[in-house]
């Protein structure tokens, strides 16, 4: 094959074709986010200059002090966008087969809510990428729950929402431990070392993310609880929260991030994209 065979066989032949490379870019930019962000917090954890309790946001502004990072910092902004297709198309189109029952439409709209979840970070990365400064997405989460807590009854709301994010958690820690996130990667062409090592990184990565997202779920329902706005936090606030507890458990968790980073990277390598 030469290099122009090599070219047309990267190109998308059909919608289908682009919006399954769009899925393996949303997967490759939130592996290389997490990887940052986890690494940045375990050299904390360590005692190291270099590290930092960071949040998304200020994990990928790290790009900008690397060569070609406004590059990067664009085709994050572009898989990103391309995993809110994604989710779009899978909530869209059932490419899951949930079906149209209670169950099954619940799923769909967590697809949705789960794309929108990278909205604000594909958002900032590409303001970074274009102008070199972009306004964070912290305070303009307390603002919105704080705008929530002046509705009646928006405490409740709030503290609904916050439930739910550990109940995703403790999905998220479910399918750690059940294994069912295998599913999402094509392994069949990997040795059987390489396929505990996949299944390990995923396992030690979603329990990292089961506790992240449980612990920001807190923080929702405490300002619920609370009719407290400031209450609200975003990773960086659980890093933080973290060590409180020590370095061991900060580190550990850190590295779990990494781990779910380098996951996703193999998910982008070698995705099963249902449906489509």
């Amino acid at each position: 094959m030469n290099a122009a065979d090599t070219l047309r066989s990267a190109v998308p032949h059909s919608p289908t074709d682009g919006i399954k490379t769009m899925a393996r870019l949303g997967f490759a930019a939130i592996g290389i986010v997490y990887v940052l962000m986890g690494m940045l917090a375990l050299l904390a954890a360590l005692g190291q200059r270099e590290g930092a309790l960071t949040d998304r946001e200020e994990a990928v502004n790290r790009l900008q002090d690397v060569p070609g990072g406004n590059i990067l910092l664009g085709l994050i902004a572009f898989g990103l966008l391309g995993y809110i297709i994604w989710r779009f198309t899978q909530a869209i189109r059932d490419t899951e087969d949930k079906g149209h029952g209670a169950k099954g439409l619940g799923m769909r709209i967590w697809y949705v809510i789960s794309g929108l979840f990278y909205s604000g970070l594909a958002l900032y990365a590409a303001r970074l990428a274009m102008n070199g400064h972009a306004e964070k997405g912290g305070n303009t989460s307390q603002s919105l729950v704080a705008k929530v807590l002046n509705w009646p009854g928006g405490n409740w709301l709030i503290l609904a929402i916050g439930l739910v994010m550990v109940g995703i958690g403790i999905y998220h820690a479910y399918r750690a431990f059940s294994g069912r996130f295998r599913n999402d990667v094509n392994s069949s062409s990997l040795s059987e070392t390489q396929q505990r090592m996949v299944y390990r990184a995923g396992q030690i990565g979603f329990t990292a993310r089961a506790i992240v997202l449980g612990i920001l779920g807190y923080f929702l329902v405490q300002a619920g609880w609370e009719s407290r706005a400031k209450a609200v936090g975003n990773t960086g606030k659980v890093f933080d929260f973290l060590a409180t507890m020590g370095p061991l458990v900060l580190g550990a968790v850190s590295a779990g991030l990494v781990a779910y980073g380098i996951y996703m990277l193999v998910q982008a390598r070698y995705p099963v994209l249902r449906g489509i």
